[in-house]
This record gives structure tokens, C-alpha cells and sequence, in this order.
């Protein structure tokens, strides 16, 4: 394929996708109920007449476009969820809804992939094989991309790749590194069952105020004195609510936080000794627990045959200079469930804000991205499909 053609192609289409995105701003939808969204998409890629399935474990729409002539099959995935957050954006593109906006890009997301659709659609007889859309729903929420495996949306997947968006990165560049790119994200939450009185008769009750606070600086020992400090992990707890009346003991306290490790092994011990630590305090204390440990996504690991040709492809596309090795995130992303099945890469492309003013992070109330990253993205995304076949990547 004539990969400058492509890239062309996408530079006409651009206010297109502008267009896209724009009104998936205006009309944003939180997680498993993304059903306008779901259609726009699934209208726009069978108007181009690419074969199309919705509710693809939930709302996912997958669309799949054959090429004139055989080779490997590559998919490429798009979110297209929004959060629970008010806009507080000044632009005509703001949120309508109240308190639900794209905080995080996915809007750009999915319009950088309806354009990648578009051209390779327009040059389907020259295209080797066969591109999948990964549309996916709840990314947010407690992830989409599972139930869409578990609905057949990788069957004949030969390699699978995938980009966030970045609003903290320059744009024009992209970021990448091979193995562990983003962490496994887990919760936890610890109940303490005390006995409550008044505050001037301390001896007659079983603080749970006080276990609590103990158990919270034991909890920050596990990384410092459990974990290999070659290894990586952070425990953060987020939230500590007990009581209400400044003279009174109460009954309960209740604990909650966040893990994110990357190796499996490191997981499984955070959980134990979490566990662990809170009955030792607490029965120590003369007080009981209930502990809710969650697993959340698991970690992001980039194949290194993908990550390189990813690497090689964008130097290509975009500069050298412009294709950054990333540091390992210890953000979650349940991308890294479509890599167990079939081998692929995650990257950022970067996406600030030209005024620096404008620039905050993912989730924020104002978040915005560049609008000019969905170029950045298209054409990586574009070449990588055009040269698959000729690249040691995908399944053997």
C-alpha cells in the first residue's frame, strides 16, 4: 500500500474527524450506556461498508474489513465510554450532559479510528488481509474489553494494537516501551469492628479510631519492607471515615484504598500481607475486620517483536525524535487483556494543549486534548497496518 497516499488521505479527512469528535463531546455516555454512541459508530462503519456487529459483549461494536488480498489479520482498538464528571470546559463542544463528559479522550479515541476506517475502506483492493475495529465500551467502569474477548471479537486475530491519547504530553510524539507499560490495579477495603462509648471513658471501649490509624502506618511498611526494591508497587489509602461527634468512640471504621503492582507475584503478596496485617492489628487490638480485596485490570505488557515494529513504523511516520520510551505508568488500562490472547502493543500519543493554560490531566473537570494527537495517531496506526505483512509480528 502506498502509506504517503494513506497519510494524505487522513490529513483530508481530519476536519471529519474533528466533526466526530466534537459531537461525541457534546453528547457523552457513561459506561454500558453508551448507546448512542454505540450506533454512530456502528451507522458510520457500515456506511463505509465494513461488515459490523454490535452489542459485542455489552456495547461493543466490531467492525471488520477484508481486504483484496490475503494476509495476516490486524485489529486496533477505541474506548468510547465517557466518566461521571461535570464539564467545566469554555468551548462550544462542551458537554450537554450534565455531569458525564469525556475526560479522557476517548471521544478522540474512537474518531481517530473511524478515520483510519475511512481510508483504509477507500484503498480496501489494495489492503493485504483483514482489519478489525475494536469499538469497546466501559473502559471506565469495570471493563469492557473482557466480555468482548468472551464474545469472539479477537477470532482470527493475528496481532492487536492499541493508543491512549495523552493531554500531559507534547503532541506530534509518541510514547512506547516494550514489556510492562501500565500496572495492574487493584482495591481493597477493611471494616473495623470495634466497641464504641464516650470519649472521656476510653478504657470501656475498643477504638476502632485508633486501630485504624495504626493499621494505615503498617499498611505503607509492605512496599518498604515486604516488596523486592528492585520491584515495583504502591499502596495508597485513599479514605478513612469513622464517627461523627467529637466526644464520642465510635463502633466502626472503615478503610479504603488502591495497589498497583506490575509482576503477578508482587500482586499476590500485596493481597496476603494486606490481609495479613489487618487481622494481626485488629485481633491484636482486641477489635475484628472484613476485608474486601478487589482485582481489578490486570497489567498492560507489550509484546517486544510489536513494540519494536510499532518503534520503527512511527519513526517513519512521524520522526524518530518524535517516538519517546516511555517509563512504566502505574495508571491502569484493561488494553492488557487483549495482548494475553493475541500479541500487540499499547502506546501514548502525546496530545497537550498548545496554551499551556489549558493543559490538565486525565479526569479533571477541563480536560481537553489536541486535537491534531488524532493525526499523530491515524498515521502510526495506518502504517502499522500497511506494512504488517511484511514484519516478523502476530502469531506464529
Amino acid at each position: 500500500m502506498d502509506i504517503k497516499a494513506l497519510h494524505t488521505d487522513l490529513e483530508e479527512l481530519f476536519p471529519k474527524m474533528v466533526e466526530i469528535r466534537r459531537d461525541l463531546h457534546r453528547h457523552p455516555e457513561l459506561a454500558y450506556q453508551e448507546v448512542r454512541t454505540a450506533k454512530i459508530i456502528a451507522d458510520y462503519l457500515e456506511n463505509l461498508g465494513i461488515e459490523v456487529r454490535t452489542k459485542v459483549g455489552g456495547n461493543g461494536v466490531v467492525g471488520t474489513l477484508k481486504g483484496g488480498k490475503p494476509g495476516k489479520t490486524v485489529a486496533i482498538r477505541a474506548d468510547f465510554d465517557a466518566l461521571p464528571i461535570q464539564d467545566e470546559k469554555d468551548v462550544e463542544y462542551k458537554s450537554t450532559i450534565p455531569n458525564v463528559m469525556h475526560a479522557c479522550g476517548h471521544d478522540g479515541h474512537t474518531a481517530t479510528l473511524l478515520g483510519i476506517a475511512t481510508v483504509l475502506a477507500k484503498h480496501r483492493d489494495e489492503l493485504e488481509g483483514t482489519v478489525v475495529f475494536l469499538h469497546q465500551h466501559a473502559e471506565e467502569a469495570i471493563g469492557g474489553a473482557a466480555p468482548m474477548i468472551e464474545d469472539g471479537c479477537l477470532e482470527g486475530v493475528d496481532v492487536v494494537f492499541g493508543t491512549h491519547l495523552s493531554s500531559t504530553e507534547s503532541v506530534g510524539g509518541i510514547y512506547i516501551r516494550s514489556g510492562y507499560m501500565m500496572a495492574a490495579t487493584d482495591g481493597f477495603e477493611v471494616t473495623i469492628n470495634g466497641k464504641g462509648g464516650h470519649g472521656a471513658s476510653p478504657h470501656e471501649t475498643v477504638d476502632p479510631l485508633v486501630i485504624g490509624s495504626q493499621l494505615v502506618m503498617n499498611l505503607q511498611q509492605i512496599v518498604s519492607r515486604n516488596v523486592d526494591p528492585i520491584e515495583s508497587a504502591v499502596l495508597t489509602v485513599g479514605s478513612f471515615h469513622s464517627g461523627k461527634a467529637s466526644n464520642v468512640i465510635p463502633d466502626t471504621a472503615k478503610i479504603t484504598g488502591t495497589v498497583r503492582t506490575y509482576v503477578p507475584e508482587i500482586r499476590d503478596l500485596m493481597e496476603k500481607r494486606i490481609t495479613q496485617l489487618a487481622n494481626t492489628v485488629c485481633q491484636g487490638n482486641g477489635a475484628t475486620c472484613e476485608i474486601k480485596y478487589h482485582r481489578g485490570y490486570d497489567a498492560v505488557w507489550n509484546h517486544p517483536a510489536e513494540t519494536t515494529y510499532i518503534e520503527d513504523i512511527a519513526a517513519e511516520a512521524i520522526g524518530e525524535n518524535n517516538v519517546i520510551e516511555s517509563p512504566p505508568l502505574m495508571g491502569g488500562e484493561d488494553f492488557g487483556y487483549f495482548m494475553q490472547k493475541v500479541p500487540g502493543t499499547f502506546f501514548f500519543t502525546g496530545g497537550a494543549m498548545d496554551d499551556a493554560n489549558l493543559v490538565f490531566p486525565h479526569h479533571h473537570p477541563r480536560f481537553d486534548f489536541n486535537e491534531e494527537a488524532m493525526k499523530v495517531a491515524g498515521k502510526v496506526l495506518l502504517s502499522a497496518v500497511a506494512k504488517a505483512n511484511e514484519a516478523e509480528i502476530g502469531k506464529k
